[in-house]
């Protein structure tokens, strides 16, 4: 009976010491887990080059949401240089990589990803119409593996012609510089015809696709007597906006622009694009912690800026009047 007794005391010692070592090392392993948490792979499909301010807009974002780069999230970049036929090709390169998200800027980018692949989330920083490219089924409910941003706003385009009519009252023939293909600008392109009507302006497109076919376009501006421009958001007119509104100085014109960062227009009204960068940021968090792209409803911007540049108007010998400066979100100097 004592040897029993012994036997079973030794074995209970056994037994503790094993139940404290599987306690000891699921602290380890939990401590090891959290001082090498799982790094997450961020691919960023870009229509421009570096330096890219959208694309550090976003990992600001996802720095503010606790990542820390290298530790917690890593990024792969694809950048296609303002060739769009790129897209495709650098969109499976992502998907090869296996990231766990892409971010996209513009439909192109949108579309060449959702071509890629069904299966890895699909973050719009920023899209036109969604629904009409089909790359989501509503914005209410996404389904898919598509999600994101759209700039798409009702009646912002009646409001920038109206504001641009307000700011140089003498005009009455407006050109648009529109990028053939791109479905959302298309159909801005038909609102702004129909709102024009009411205005008493006669519109004027001119299509670009290339950097080469800006100077024809801007010359063909000035044979059809434009008086103004309205410069609506593409990853074209965006990416070679600098280009674009030295042009506009050139020959004269007093330009619009839909984004509110395109500082160097007469008028910007539109939304702030790299506050839309820093919300795709929190797209990007919900998904890495496991929701689905499908069941998070595509967001639209809930405001708008105007931004009023005097230095454009001085340039341009014009005089905005006060009802417009007094209206303005920012004036710039």
């Amino acid at each position: 009976m004592r040897v029993d007794h012994t036997r079973r005391r030794s074995v209970q010692r056994v037994m503790a010491a094993f139940g404290i070592a599987v306690v000891l090392g699921s602290i380890q392993v939990t401590a090891d887990a959290q001082q090498n948490p799982k790094i997450r792979r961020v691919g960023l499909l870009r229509p421009g080059s570096p330096p890219d301010p959208y694309a550090e807009a976003f990992r600001r974002g996802l720095r503010d949401l606790g990542y820390v780069e290298q530790r917690t999230v890593a990024f792969e970049y694809r950048w296609a240089e303002g060739k769009l036929t790129r897209l495709p090709r650098l969109a499976a390169e992502l998907v090869e990589v296996k990231v766990d998200v892409i971010v996209t800027q513009g439909e192109e980018a949108a579309r060449a990803a959702k071509e890629a692949t069904s299966t890895i989330p699909i973050v719009m920083a920023t899209s036109g119409d969604p629904v009409g490219a089909g790359l989501v089924a509503s914005l209410a409910r996404p389904g898919g593996n598509v999600t994101g941003l759209s700039v798409i706003i009702p009646d912002v385009i009646s409001k920038q012609l109206q504001l641009l009519k307000e700011a140089v009252p003498r005009i009455s023939r407006v050109a648009i510089l529109s990028v053939p293909g791109n479905l959302a600008m298309a159909k801005s392109v038909r609102e702004a015809q129909g709102a024009s009507r009411t205005l008493g302006l006669t519109l004027l497109s001119h299509g670009v696709r290339t950097m080469e076919e800006l100077g024809p376009a801007f010359d063909a501006m000035t044979r059809d007597r434009a008086e103004a421009l309205v410069l609506f958001a593409d990853v074209f007119t965006i990416t070679h906006q600098r280009r674009i509104l030295d042009l506009a100085i050139k020959h004269r014109l007093p330009t619009m622009c839909s984004w509110r960062e395109s500082a160097d227009c007469l008028i910007a009204y539109g939304v702030d694009r790299f506050e839309m960068f820093r919300l795709a940021a929190v797209y990007v968090d919900k998904i890495l912690k496991g929701a689905k792209p499908a069941d998070l409803p595509v967001q639209q911007p809930t405001k708008l800026e105007l931004v009023v540049n005097a230095r454009t108007a001085k340039t341009l010998g014009l005089t905005i009047p006060a009802s417009i400066v007094s209206r303005a979100d920012h004036v710039i100097q």
